[in-house]
């Protein structure tokens, strides 16, 4: 049995395109163009290389985008007093401080400042406490996550009463990525670096999540037979014989995972894109609650 590869580039090229439409839309009936503010600090360089394909992905789809860089020793005072700012600029309706920060900031005070309503990553804590509250839905569902959930139903996933496995239990993907799945009726177990009989967990899957960061953990004979498996890592491993010196892997060992699996995202071409186009999607949602109630019953 060889896996459907569930091309994660395709479906976020469609979800892009429809955020397109309805962008061009909301401009013409309600004069809105939605806006991102970006916030780097410091010269990171893969961060530097996230912000840039942000800033790519809102020319093309007609996002208006700003984009703020502050050096490496900005103080914790620089840096909220632009989110303040940020919060009251009329033109932004997402705001995204790129993480991670240098290490004397304090990014939780930071993510706290970030009002509710712009705040497109949905980390802010009271997104996440209502994600991770029984019949409370948040503003904006971070963009990772949601799209994991995205590519789940693409593949037909069954949710309720599934048995689902998350690796990894990051604030960024797995615990929302496992909040997400409970909410969706699964039964939901978070392993981590102290899980034991690991192998076994994942056996027992008929959903699996791998988000660690760990080039090719997750084995063939971890899977099992007809599950679908989302493989969030990217991972370097060095390849001479690769143009750049090295390549790019998941968590999941691909070739051994695909002969098993029922389902499967590559690595690179899976979840990667779904996270720029679900953020293209949440400022547009920004953009939306401005609108005032009384133009959207027209």
């Amino acid at each position: 049995m060889t896996a459907t590869i569930i091309d994660g580039a395709a479906v976020a090229a469609r979800i892009r395109a429809e955020v397109a439409a309805q962008v061009a839309a909301m401009q013409s009936a309600h004069g809105i163009r939605p806006g991102l503010a970006t916030v780097l600090v410091g010269d990171d360089a893969p961060s530097q290389s996230y912000v840039r394909m942000k800033h790519k992905a809102c020319e093309e789809l007609g996002i208006a985008s700003f984009r703020h860089e502050l050096p490496a020793d900005a103080t914790q005072a620089q840096v909220e007093g632009l989110v303040a700012e940020l919060n009251a600029d009329p033109r932004v309706h997402g705001i995204l401080v790129q993480l991670p920060m240098p290490k004397h900031l304090n990014e939780e005070a930071v993510l706290n400042k970030i009002s509710i309503e712009k705040d497109v990553d949905g980390f802010g804590p009271v997104n996440i406490g209502r994600l991770a509250m029984k019949g409370r839905d948040p503003l904006f569902i971070p963009c990772t996550p949601h799209g994991v959930i995205v590519l789940l139903e693409e593949a037909g996933a069954v949710f309720e009463g599934a048995n689902a496995v998350v690796l990894g239990r990051s604030n960024i993907v797995g615990m929302p990525a496992a909040l997400l799945l409970i909410e969706r009726n699964a039964t939901v177990t978070v392993c981590h670096s102290r899980t034991r009989n690991l192998p076994e967990v994942c056996s027992q899957a008929d959903i699996l999540v791998s988000a660690v960061g760990r080039a090719e953990m997750v084995r063939g004979s971890w899977i099992k037979p007809g599950a679908i498996v989302i493989d969030v890592g990217t991972n370097r491993v060095d390849d001479p014989g690769a143009k750049r010196g090295y390549r790019l892997v998941g968590d999941v060992a691909f070739d051994e995972a695909k002969e098993v699996a029922g389902a499967i995202t590559p690595v690179p071409g899976g979840v990667g894109p779904m996270t720029i186009a679900m953020l293209m999607k949440n400022t547009l949602r920004g953009a939306e609650l401005t609108i005032p109630a009384t133009s959207e019953a027209h």
